[in-house]
């Protein structure tokens, strides 16, 4: 018998290869799966990869009218052609055009998982667009998935749908792979290529990690706080600038000399820093900038803590990430941060667009090692029990076979 068909489309080939990465090969044991998006270059590699068919749509994060409507044209010739018994769209102009196209296309089921809500960070006219786009998304859609509570929660108090919402396990959209993001298996890696770090004793975990913080100029007695993202203003760089520039000055009481801040991550043009914030953040002595990085558990292992001051998101990877490798987080209170981190547990969690709450609680951290190791102590079983990757897969799996039942 024919295994249905199932269509994946993110707006970017980007998304497809980073987002929902291995869940489309997991996936493909029960459904001829097809990955649709933009090509900006990896296209190819995930479909071989994934082992799935992928094709090019061209689509854009920006508005264009014209190029949207000849997406949705080639949307609905690939719909009328292929015939899928799922659509499952993830980001907002391809699940736009994915639920518009398939509610045409009479595909029979539309699923649209929400993993962040762009009309929080918009005012005005750019508002009321964002939020209109998620409600005719969700409207063409057949099933709404939130990705997370806060999502859920979001959508309902600002009206965007009044369909039944469900999340997928515990949240997130693909889970964690914590036999990867673990000490253990970094270290094995390492081993395999130490030239890129300058390891040279594998005696202990611990001589590992002084050599990782040494490679990256950063004393035994530093505390090393780490954000990894994308730099720009949404993700609070403007509250870790002034919080740094006051550790700077601060004396300790601790057995720590100095407080760094190893920042892992790009430039955006898009809501760009201040020139004030960013000639900060690349020229103090006290900043250790790597630039993205497309394996970031060596940072994390040498860091200390996560520091992540984001203004909203969906439900980010990066504290997931951490607390896999043992890290305490500090997160803002937005959808997803407060449902990975519990206060006290495994991080702290302070209101976002507060530089005061931001250095007060980054200082603790500092004079209270212990108090941060137990955190750490706690992070990675939180997440093991939470999020695990296998586990996000198969309760999605799930999903689509209640809609073959159906």
């Amino acid at each position: 018998m024919a295994k249905k068909k199932l269509i994946r489309v993110t707006t970017s080939d980007i998304s497809l290869d980073s987002l929902i990465k291995g869940q489309l090969k997991f996936l493909s044991s029960e459904f001829e799966v097809i990955g649709v998006s933009n090509n900006t270059g990896v296209l190819a590699m995930v479909g071989e990869r994934e082992g799935i068919r992928t094709i090019e749509v061209p689509m854009h994060r920006e508005i264009s009218l014209l190029s949207d409507l000849y997406c949705l044209y080639l949307l609905i010739t690939l719909f009328i052609k292929e015939k899928p018994f799922i659509v499952h769209t993830n980001t907002p102009k391809g699940s736009l055009l994915s639920m518009i196209a398939a509610w045409i296309c009479r595909v029979p089921h539309r699923i649209y998982t929400v993993t962040g809500l762009r009309y929080q960070g918009a005012t005005g006219l750019l508002r009321f667009i964002l939020m209109s786009m998620e409600r005719l998304s969700c409207l063409f859609a057949t099933k709404v998935i939130p990705e997370g509570k806060g999502v859920l929660h979001a959508l309902q108090e600002n009206n965007i749908t009044k369909k039944p919402l469900e999340i997928v396990l515990n949240g997130n959209i693909n889970g964690i792979d914590t036999t990867y993001f673990s000490e253990d298996r970094l270290i094995e890696d390492l081993q395999q290529n130490p030239v890129a770090f300058k390891i040279t004793q594998w005696d202990s975990k611990e001589a590992i990690r002084q050599e990782l913080r040494q490679s990256l100029n950063v004393a035994q007695d530093d505390f090393l706080f780490v954000f990894i993202g994308r730099i720009v203003n949404d993700k609070g760089m403007h509250e870790l600038a002034e919080s740094i520039k006051k550790l700077s000055n601060d004396t300790f009481s601790s057995t720590f000399k100095n407080v760094k801040l190893l920042l892992v991550g790009h430039f955006e043009n898009g809501d760009p820093l201040s020139k004030e914030d960013k000639d900060f953040l690349t020229t103090s002595e006290n900043i250790v900038f790597v630039g993205w990085q497309t394996d970031v558990r060596p940072f994390l292992y040498a860091s200390d803590a996560l520091v992540f001051p984001s203004y909203r998101e969906g439900f980010p990877n990066v504290p997931m990430q951490a607390g896999a490798m043992q890290r305490p987080s500090i997160v803002t209170d937005i959808n997803g941060c407060n449902e990975i981190i519990k206060d006290g547990l495994n991080g702290k969690i302070i209101q976002p667009r507060n530089d005061k709450a931001l250095y007060t609680t980054m200082k603790w951290f500092v004079e209270h090692t212990a108090e941060g190791k137990r955190m750490a102590n706690n992070a990675r079983a939180m997440i093991k029990e939470r999020y695990e990757q296998v586990n996000v897969w198969n309760a999605l799996l799930e999903v689509y076979k209640s809609l073959e039942k159906k």
